[in-house]
């Protein structure tokens, strides 16, 4: 059973960025070794961009896409409630950071961006 004290907006906006934090952490290795092999050749690139173009590779890419965004957008709203002299109402604050989150993945995913 989960305390009072993680039932409250600020908690689980905490445990979404760091949620989001550990995707981004999981992404990355991948992301490097893709770049790693498209400085060997123009080869590797192209084997490896055949692969990524399958509509699951592109939901997961989405899917990253928005961990980054809400990630940053959480990151922002923490360092806001750090160093700014704002007080925010929580709930409002998070329900923004998530639109905007998901705003930025829909545009990626239409190719709007």
């Amino acid at each position: 059973m989960m305390q009072a004290s993680h039932t409250q907006p600020g908690f689980l906006a905490a445990l979404i960025h760091r949620l989001a934090g550990i995707a981004l952490a999981m992404f990355l290795p991948l992301h490097f070794w893709a770049l790693a092999g498209a400085l060997n050749g123009a080869d590797f690139l192209d084997k490896f961009l055949k692969v990524t173009n399958t509509p699951l590779v592109k939901f997961a890419e989405g899917g990253i896409v928005v961990a980054l965004a809400l990630h940053m957008a959480l990151g922002l709203r923490v360092l806001a409630i750090e160093f700014l002299p704002v007080r925010e109402r929580t709930r409002v604050a998070i329900s923004i950071c998530l639109a905007a989150a998901f705003a930025v993945g829909l545009a990626f995913l239409l190719d709007v961006v």
